[in-house]
């Protein structure tokens, strides 16, 4: 029992339990901002449109039951707009390691020696055979 508790620390502790915690964190915030932008921006403006106090409001009727489709729609909506930012942020997180990426293989490159070139281990060949004959 003290190994598992002692193994459930060391998760815990390392990196991916903690940036696990920190990404669901963010994400709820960042949810609660992309809800408000639609809910408080997006939807009054559309509801201009609509001619409704609120698009939440916007229903038909089957029989004697309403079905309140823009609750629906604003649902999309903010669906549409997170998978969107959530889209850019990992194509930027992306090009940004392979600027990392690029950036580490030319310094990785300039401190490598430059290979001789052919003529030059030609030319120390000739050399060494000229300090052999004499």
């Amino acid at each position: 029992m003290k190994k598992f508790f002692k193994d459930f620390k060391e998760f815990a502790v390392k990196g991916n339990m903690m940036t696990m915690a920190i990404g669901i964190i963010i994400g709820a915030a960042f949810t609660a901002i992309v809800t408000s932008l639609v809910q408080d921006i997006l939807m009054p403006l559309i509801t201009i449109l609509t001619g409704k106090a609120s698009i939440e409001e916007v229903y038909f009727t089957v029989g004697e039951t309403q079905i309140f489709y823009g609750k629906f729609i604003q649902a999309i909506i903010v669906f549409i707009i997170t998978a969107f930012v959530i889209f850019l942020l990992v194509k930027g997180l992306a090009k940004m390691a392979e600027s990392k990426k690029k950036k580490e293989a030319a310094e990785e490159a300039a401190e490598e020696p430059a290979a001789p070139t052919s003529e030059e281990l030609l030319t120390e060949i000739r050399d060494l055979l000229k300090e052999k004959k004499e």
